[in-house]
């Protein structure tokens, strides 16, 4: 753990993600999750985190790691389909991880899942943090939809709106 990624945990981005995901951003992001989801089965779930603290931190904890934390206490692996998708964005690291439930995860696999990643990363690397969530959210739901498309009614088992940390 360097000392460069403390202070940018602790100094930095606390504020940041409250700046960049501003209440009509998250609402847009909100929207795109819901749109997505009439196209599919599946729930998602956008996170951003500003920046860890405390233990997390200090025990430099991974994005990754950390995203199966959200993951789990967020209950998406409780989803009737076994269908649910996390987008997690740590953004102190500028860090995306998909974490998705085992049904849709066998389907797509790691390989599926980092390259929507990478792109969402590349997005927000040149500052397109709107778009490249929404961007993210459509890539998902287009997975989700080869493997798990609607069929007639169904519930919304996760609440669309978007989590900032």
């Amino acid at each position: 753990m360097g000392i460069g990624r403390i202070a940018k945990h602790l100094v930095e981005y606390h504020w940041r993600a409250r700046r960049v995901f501003t209440p009509k951003v998250l609402a847009n992001i909100e929207a795109a999750t819901r749109a997505g989801e009439q196209t599919h089965a599946g729930q998602v779930r956008f996170v951003v985190e500003g920046a860890l603290e405390g233990k997390p931190l200090f025990r430099d904890q991974a994005a990754r790691e950390r995203a199966l934390d959200v993951f789990s206490h967020l209950r998406i692996w409780d989803t009737a389909h076994n269908n649910g998708v996390l987008i997690y964005l740590l953004l102190a690291d500028r860090n995306v991880e998909i974490v998705a439930d085992r049904g849709i995860d066998a389907k797509v696999g790691s390989e599926g899942w980092e390259k929507i990643c990478r792109d969402m990363e590349a997005d927000f690397r040149n500052g397109r943090f709107e778009s490249g969530a929404i961007r993210g959210i459509e890539a998902v739901s287009r997975e989700l939809a080869k493997f798990f498309p609607p069929s007639g009614r169904h519930p919304n088992e996760l609440p669309d709106k978007p989590i900032v940390i």
